[in-house]
């Protein structure tokens, strides 16, 4: 059976070192036999231990990325050779409980809870030991561009270790947050939610932090509290004159009258059709139409004798 290590830890080929462990650590919690009793949550947790031992270790990864698991685990083919750049025959050693233990110990700060041979359970916070907060977390938020127009509410799960009540087991459970999304907001903001990371007796869960990413729109671009529109002309219309009629993201339909000459870099501001700001949603940015004039491939003799009339009353 071929594992996926990548799909297994739920992230892309792309992921760093501290995606691959974030990962890791989520799902390991979650999958983990001692709080979950769901057929397959064993066989689960014994394939998240064989794929972080892999994608964790530059050389396992490296071998694996370039030759698949039959390269890992076979051997990479002999004409590549042993320049020392490759993993040697890889397998695991079946025990996802030793590659739990060695990840949450160390410089972990629930190495204090995992004794060797002890039951997963923490049983309180020991004397003299300092609360230590766990670095924040972070998750994309994808909003459209609708979204950030009008504002909008949108509601996330996550999962989190919660301690259970006799202060020493703990369970996995989901919980929903609630991000009222304000109009005008800009790609790159976070939004915080103090304390909503893991719990455990000897730390402070860390902050869920939710950084804002814009999803691209079919007709507009937003240049900061701006909205670029472009809109396809003739060179007849350029030269002539036209209006644009363009539905905004209110769903208002607005008629532009274009009296000027469009020439390549002629834009029209229309004010007050962009975003609104953020800081007061009753001001907005402004409305650009950028243009993109269509020149006939080809005119006949008379057409081009006509044009040049035209144009010799021109100054």
């Amino acid at each position: 059976m071929f594992n996926d290590y990548y799909e297994t830890l739920e992230i892309n080929t792309n992921a760093t070192d501290a995606d691959i462990k974030k990962a890791y650590r989520r799902l390991a919690l979650k999958f983990h036999p001692s709080s979950n009793k769901e057929t397959g949550s064993s066989e689960k947790f014994s394939q998240l231990g064989e794929a972080y031992e892999v994608l964790v270790d530059p050389r396992k990864k490296a071998t694996y990325d370039e030759f698949g698991e039959e390269g890992l685990k076979g051997g990479v083919p002999p004409e590549v050779g042993s320049n020392g750049a490759w993993s040697s025959k890889y397998a695991y050693h079946e025990n996802p409980d030793k590659t739990f233990r060695e990840f949450f110990g160390g410089d972990n700060p629930f190495a204090d809870f995992f004794l060797i041979d002890a039951p997963l359970q923490f049983c309180g916070l020991q004397q003299g030991t300092v609360k230590t907060q766990d670095p924040h977390m972070e998750r994309a938020l994808s909003l459209s561009l609708d979204d950030l127009f009008n504002g909008c509410t949108k509601k996330v799960k996550i999962s989190r270790r919660v301690m259970n009540e006799d202060g020493c087991q703990f369970s996995v459970k989901d919980k929903i947050l609630t991000i009222d999304v304000k109009p005008g907001w800009k790609e790159g903001t976070r939004i915080i939610f103090p304390k909503e990371g893991d719990q455990g007796p000897n730390l402070i869960p860390a902050d869920m932090v939710f950084i804002l990413q814009q999803k691209r729109h079919p007709l507009f671009i937003r240049q900061h509290n701006d909205l670029i529109y472009k809109a396809h002309i003739t060179l007849k219309m350029a030269l002539t004159g036209f209006s644009v009629d363009v539905q905004t993201l209110d769903g208002r339909l607005i008629s532009i009258p274009i009296n000027d000459i469009v020439h390549p870099s002629y834009n029209k501001v229309v004010t007050g059709e962009g975003m609104p700001l953020s800081q007061d949603p009753s001001q907005r940015g402004d409305l650009i139409l950028a243009f993109d004039i269509q020149f006939p491939k080809k005119l006949s003799a008379e057409s081009k004798h006509l044009i040049k009339q035209a144009l010799s009353f021109t100054k």
